[in-house]
């Protein structure tokens, strides 16, 4: 049953009838009882489940950079919301239930800023090396725009980013990844944040690259950096 707060004209809490009222910071609200699902095991349920799934799985690790590259198209959501969103909507494969991530078409960063400019990304000594044309002066680039990084290693669902990375100007960039990675496959995506924080580039990606193994020439064993 629910209660009148302020006499009659005032919010209420609890449920009346079909109707749920309550506050929140100090806003009074209504809203309309929730139905019941008759079969939460739908086809069409079960589908977007598994999309979801997918996608949380592939975007979580890298939380952080998201919160960065996504923060000016949230458009009333969070960051990690908008970029599940169309993550789900874009870049997923497949028939259920055997669904994959595109990795060409997940965006790590999106915004009007001048994206990154003939750029690549190879491997070699257990590091990946990135780097791209200085594109600065071009429309809206700047020397000083911040590279914004993932690299992700997607069998394993472990990321590495870099949110304040190499300057456009300098071209490049190396990162060095983990001993346990050697022989794998990642993908690597490149963004560009300006230096006040205020313009963000669309992602760009960048392959799937094996990462290296480097060599000890000591006694001819891999080893991994």
């Amino acid at each position: 049953m629910g209660s009148i707060r302020k006499g009659i004209l005032g919010g209420f809490a609890g449920k009346v009838g079909t109707v749920v009222g309550g506050n929140w910071k100090g806003i009074n609200y209504m809203r309309s009882l929730a139905g019941k699902v008759r079969n939460s095991r739908s086809p069409l349920q079960m589908e977007q489940r598994a999309k979801f799934a997918l996608t949380i799985y592939y975007l979580k690790p890298m939380n952080a950079l998201l919160r960065t590259g996504w923060k000016f198209y949230g458009q009333g959501r969070s960051p990690m919301n908008a970029a599940m969103s169309y993550t789900i909507l874009n870049a997923i494969t497949g028939v259920y239930p055997d669904y994959a991530i595109d990795p060409a078409k997940v965006m790590v960063s999106v915004g009007s800023l001048t994206p990154a400019l003939n750029a690549k990304a190879t491997s070699a000594g257990g590091k990946i090396e990135l780097e791209w044309d200085d594109n600065s002066g071009v429309n809206s680039a700047k020397q000083t725009d911040k590279a914004l990084i993932a690299i992700v290693n997607g069998e394993r669902g472990e990321v590495i980013t870099d949110s304040a990375g190499a300057d456009r100007m300098k071209g490049m960039q190396t990162i060095a990844l983990p001993n346990n990675w050697s022989g794998e496959t990642v993908d690597v995506y490149l963004g560009f944040i300006s230096e006040d924080g205020k313009e963000v580039a669309n992602s760009v990606w960048l392959g799937s690259v094996v990462v290296s193994v480097l060599i000890d020439l000591n006694d001819h064993k891999a080893d991994k950096l």
